[in-house]
């Protein structure tokens, strides 16, 4: 039976990375106990600013099981988003480097959904659910549990091998299949290089982020105005923020995104600051018509913008 399920496994890893994947592990579903303080205590302290919809369905947060019935397996993937180009104008608008290219919800869903395909007609007969920030799925915690990395101190996923620019999906299916030990080693060592680095001291302490202190959630979450304190450290962001990755030592070496989906929206780098202040509209939904900008949306990049502009 263990050979079986070890072969389940196989095949279904195997099969990730033909569909592009950079890694995928597997856990068993069941309670994450060591978060349950740790969440607690972030939404008792409202770290979590406007987002509310952080404190919902708490228990499912927790347990996969409760979210989809009858789920025994939780499959982890990760995608190298590492783009090889930078903005052209050093001058110009800053943007994370994750809205480079196409939207990475329906990439990273897509392919889930065709490797749900395979396990099905391949593998075994099973139901199946996949997600990309589309539920209450603790993705960094299983990814950690499915033995692919470790959380760093700026709160994200760090890999040996993609450093910690990597796109996080998965896939719940009611079979069991051999699972990943989980990643116990913790290679952030006394490295405090994203916390000194951070701007606004969103990073309050080792692993937490307050929500109301970073640039990521003003520039794309914030629908309300952004505090001065806030302005004052933009530092020409305009939608999301990667300082506390830029300065990560695990993100030095690490080798570009071969993915045409991800490759950046062309003409995109090459936006001059003037033409960020002159995006207009219809432009806007031309260029970024499948890109993860429109997220934020039009007129709250243009909020954006004009603040780095002083109009505020």
């Amino acid at each position: 039976m263990t050979k079986l399920l070890e072969s389940f496994s196989g095949k279904i890893k195997e099969k990730a990375i033909q569909l592009g994947f950079s890694a995928c592990g597997i856990a068993e579903v069941g309670g994450l106990d060591e978060e349950r303080v740790r969440l607690q205590k972030w939404l008792s302290e409202g770290m979590n600013a406007s987002m509310t919809y952080m404190a919902n369905h708490f228990e499912k947060r927790l347990d996969p099981g409760k979210l989809e019935q009858g789920a025994k397996s939780l499959i982890s993937v990760l995608f190298n988003y590492f783009p090889d180009q930078k903005q052209a104008d050093l001058e110009a608008p800053v943007i994370s480097k994750y809205a480079y290219g196409k939207d990475y919800h329906l990439v990273v869903k897509e392919k889930l959904n065709n490797l749900l395909i395979f396990i099905q007609s391949e593998v075994l007969s099973c139901h199946g659910r996949a997600f990309v920030d589309s539920a209450p799925v603790l993705e960094r915690p299983w990814a950690k549990a499915s033995g692919l990395g470790w959380i760093g101190k700026n709160s994200l996923l760090i890999t040996k091998e993609f450093g910690s620019y990597i796109f996080i999906g998965e896939l719940i299916i009611d079979m069991e299949v051999s699972y990943d030990s989980p990643f116990t080693n913790n290679h952030c060592g006394t490295c405090t290089r994203c916390i000194d680095a951070c701007p606004t001291g969103a990073i309050v302490e080792p692993y937490i982020i307050d929500a109301r202190k970073c640039i990521s959630y003003h520039t794309i979450e914030n629908k309300e105005e952004i505090p001065v304190q806030i302005l004052k450290k933009l530092q020409n962001h305009i939608f999301g923020c990667d300082i506390c990755q830029d300065v990560c030592p695990w993100n030095k070496k690490i080798h570009s995104n071969q993915i045409n989906d991800f490759k950046p929206i062309e003409g995109l780098l090459d936006m001059e600051k003037r033409d960020w202040m002159e995006l207009g509209p219809d432009k806007f939904n031309f260029i970024f018509r499948n890109s993860a900008l429109k997220r934020a949306g039009y007129k709250r990049l243009q909020r954006n913008i004009a603040y780095l502009n002083g109009k505020y």
